[in-house]
């Protein structure tokens, strides 16, 4: 048997959107069970997001510090952001928010994993990269608001983190995949062997 996620929908009777936010919304489906019942789903529809682990020369990630509501935390992430346009180029995405966050580039981009953060509440699809080469972006810092202000930044060494993740102690859905699937990638077939940064992303497609 071939373990792979497989595209499916089901019949939806009717749908609609009780609320609308500024970047998301909510909706609720009326959708056809396999015994023919028909039973109401109610999830957040999402943009998509793209997120950026970016290793420096010294093996460390570069992580931030932010105050996340919903939650009630500071937590420890990498760079990420929402795909505010609708078939927007992820890569192009991802090194804005590198830049924006950590006025940082860098020259070697790979698609280190894809993932639905929330399946079973959200639709949100996140492609993680793995960034290298990287190095002080040239122009003005962004300027940063709201929560970002308050923004810390450190080069944490992976072990540290894979250590953290671990023990409990990082939370953040993109650092801790990010971070694992590097592991993972190292211990298989090597950092090279990752996809390509234009790889199709059937979950939000988009144009290279």
């Amino acid at each position: 048997m071939t373990i792979k996620d497989t595209p499916e929908e089901w019949e939806i009777r009717a749908t609609g959107t009780p609320f609308t936010g500024n970047k998301t919304s909510v909706r609720t489906d009326e959708v056809v069970m396999p015994d023919g019942t028909v039973v109401h789903r109610d999830y957040q529809v999402h943009p998509g997001s793209v997120a950026v682990l970016a290793l420096d020369d010294a093996d460390r990630v570069l992580v931030l510090r932010q105050y996340r509501h919903p939650v009630r935390h500071r937590l420890w992430e990498i760079p990420a952001g929402l795909l505010d346009v609708p078939g927007e180029n992820p890569l192009h995405a991802a090194q804005r928010e590198l830049y924006e966050e950590a006025h940082v580039k860098a020259e070697d981009w790979r698609v280190l994993t894809d993932v639905y953060t929330t399946p079973g509440g959200c639709d949100e699809a996140v492609r993680i990269f793995l960034a290298r080469g990287l190095s002080e972006a040239e122009g003005e810092r962004f300027e940063v608001e709201h929560e970002e202000a308050d923004m810390e930044l450190a080069r944490v060494p992976v072990d540290e983190l894979v250590r953290g993740v671990l023990a409990g102690e990082l939370h953040n859905n993109c650092l801790v995949v990010g971070v694992l699937s590097l592991v993972a990638a190292r211990a298989g077939d090597g950092l090279d062997a990752l996809r390509p940064a234009q790889a199709p992303w059937p979950a939000r497609p988009f144009e290279a």
